[in-house]
């Protein structure tokens, strides 16, 4: 084994010290349950729920919001033209993504890009209602 001089041991408790806020925020986080007339219905049983804005850092956008597209089981968002670039996480269940060029399938924990002026068409493969989060 290596011996530890006082430089790595100093280095090795600020990193443990930095990162160890991280893992408890992670753990914590739940998935939110959203009643049936929560947000803004955009098809049958899918419905648009905005969780927060906030302003972009980024040179290209002047603001931020999150928002949760909740599916129903069953539930399908028809091909769409995206108004926003968009990052988009599978917060539950799974889905069938389609895009002009290519269809795919996603889980809880996958995420998938979308692009400005380009469609897009989800479709929830789960038995349980699901969900979808997106920045825009």
């Amino acid at each position: 084994m290596k011996t530890m001089n006082r430089r790595s041991a100093i280095a090795l408790g600020l990193t443990t010290a930095a990162v160890a806020p991280l893992f408890t925020l992670a753990a914590s986080a739940k998935i939110k349950k959203y009643g049936p007339k929560e947000g803004k219905e955009i098809a049958p049983g899918v419905r648009v729920v905005e969780v927060g804005t906030g302003n972009a850092d980024i040179p290209a956008y002047k603001s931020i919001a999150i928002i949760d597209v909740v599916f129903q089981p069953g539930a399908h968002a028809p091909q769409t033209v995206m108004d926003n670039d968009m990052v988009c996480t599978i917060t539950s269940g799974a889905f069938t993504i389609k895009k002009a060029d290519k269809e795919f399938k996603l889980k809880t924990g996958d995420m998938y890009t979308c692009s400005k002026g380009k469609t897009d068409e989800a479709t929830i493969q789960a038995r349980r209602s699901a969900c979808i989060a997106s920045p825009y």
